[in-house]
């Protein structure tokens, strides 16, 4: 009743399987698809709210995808749908697989320097220079997995590597640099995750091809791992480690700059560097 009354009269409502549901949507470009989506979530909390005495709570996954070209395979343009799902899924609210995802973590957090904390700064820094680039839905929410999950492949690497409080020796550096490899392996066998894979492989790529573990140049390196590695080289520059203190803001934003055209795509240096160098700009996001 939800769905059908949030669909038009061109659109074709079917069901799929026990609670899936699948609408079809002609002539229907991706913008207009998500806005059809918010209005699905919106008539089921005002179903919920309308209907205070059920004991029950509604709650429902969605996803979409536009098939631009008749040369696109229709099975495909619903894989893509089901994975937008399942990313949504896991930004929204928990679910079986979610609490796997959630778990792997936690051991992230507790076995190295990395925490909530630093998480939560990178998905920040990450979506305020996705809006700037005028990022659809579908990818901020990648952007915003990846920003909080690119290092889970640190789960896979020795505690005394990770919190070894010197300098890594060049073994244990070759080590850490399979951590892409590792984290990109546990994606790739979760839903919500398997969309983020290839940008949690290729997030230590370089602009200049010399980064690991492929040696992508340019845009051959996906736009959401070119996002993450500035913001977070900016905050592993700028936050202590226990063999350095943090440096000062302005240094580290001029280290970006520096390094611009070699570690970092210069267009998305200079994006982040014209946002964030008046440091209140970092402090109003922490906030």
């Amino acid at each position: 009743m939800i769905l059908k009354s949030c669909c038009r009269d061109c659109d074709v409502l079917a069901r799929t399987g026990g609670d899936e549901f699948c609408i079809l949507l002609p002539q229907t470009d991706n913008e207009t698809a998500v806005e059809i989506m918010r209005q699905i979530q919106k008539a089921l909390v005002d179903f919920d709210k309308s209907n205070a005495t059920d004991i029950y709570q509604h709650s429902v996954s969605l996803g979409c995808a536009t098939k631009s070209s008749e040369s696109e395979d229709t099975k495909d343009i619903l894989k893509l749908a089901e994975g937008y799902m399942y990313q949504r899924k896991l930004l929204e609210h928990s679910s079986a697989h979610s609490t796997i995802v959630s778990s792997i973590k936690a051991t992230m957090f507790e076995k190295s320097h990395e925490t909530e904390e630093h998480a939560q700064r990178l998905i920040s820094l990450s979506k305020a220079v996705g809006e700037e680039l005028g990022l659809g839905q579908a990818e901020m929410d990648k952007l915003e997995l990846l920003a909080s999950l690119h290092d889970i492949g640190k789960v896979g690497i020795r505690d005394e590597i990770l919190t070894k409080p010197s300098e890594l020796t060049d073994m244990e550096w070759a080590e850490m640099k399979r951590h892409p490899e590792i984290g990109y392996r546990i994606a790739r066998t979760s839903p919500e995750l398997e969309p983020i894979a290839e940008g949690i492989l290729y997030h230590h790529e370089w602009w200049d091809g010399s980064g690991y573990p492929h040696g992508l140049a340019g845009e051959e390196i996906p736009l959401i791992s070119r996002i993450v590695a500035v913001v977070d080289a900016y905050d592993a520059m700028t936050n202590d480690r226990p063999y350095r203190k943090g440096l000062d803001h302005h240094v580290a934003i001029e280290r970006i700059r520096r390094n611009a055209g070699t570690q970092f795509d210069p267009a998305i240096a200079r994006i982040f560097t014209e946002l964030f160098y008046d440091a209140a700009w970092m402090d109003e996001l922490a906030q």
